[in-house]
């Protein structure tokens, strides 16, 4: 199993889960490498996961945050993904709110809330600034999601405070847990 790490603006910094996590894995993580991390495009973004997933080989697990899991979405109902085991969607943004950086992240309003050819979770916070507890369980029934949300966490990022984040790893093993053989 390979993981593609798919962050959100700016690229996940060096004490954020993702970055961790990527750390952790070595050569079975490969991280998004748009042309820019800080002006997102969504073709761009979605280029992006076509090589990155085509390295990544047959089993290839998406660990999305924030605007990355848009950038997943939007990837995933384009064409179907056999190679694709599942998508680990942490925070996803809400486009229609008003902390949306719909300047910044314009291409990315236009995301349809498909249902998503693979197994998906979306992990959420209840007091996330950009994406309140509705927006979430909304993106998640129209995804056709699991859900699970934490109480208090934030944005779940690396203001949160999360590090490793255990909690994250154990529900992104129990998720994998029901989408495959275990591998990992």
């Amino acid at each position: 199993m390979r993981y593609v790490i798919i962050p959100g603006v700016g690229g996940s910094g060096p004490t954020h889960w993702q970055t961790l996590w990527e750390d952790a894995w070595g050569d079975r993580a490969l991280r998004l490498d748009p042309v820019s991390w800080d002006e997102p495009e969504l073709d761009d973004w979605c280029a992006a996961l076509d090589r990155a997933v085509g390295a990544g080989g047959t089993d290839v697990v998406l660990i999305a945050h924030s605007l990355g899991c848009l950038a997943a979405a939007a990837w995933l109902t384009r064409a179907g993904r056999p190679q694709i085991r599942g998508a680990f969607l942490v925070a996803p943004p809400d486009v229609q709110a008003a902390s949306f950086p719909a300047g910044q992240a314009k291409s990315f309003i236009a995301v349809d809330p498909l249902p998503l050819s693979v197994p998906a979770l979306i992990v959420s916070s209840d007091d996330d600034p950009y994406c309140d507890p509705g927006a979430a369980r909304r993106l998640a029934a129209a995804w056709q999601a699991g859900h699970i949300s934490f109480d208090q966490a934030g944005h779940l990022n690396a203001d949160s405070g999360l590090g490793m984040w255990p909690s994250g790893q154990s529900l992104l093993a129990a998720f994998l847990a029901g989408t495959g053989p275990d591998d990992s």
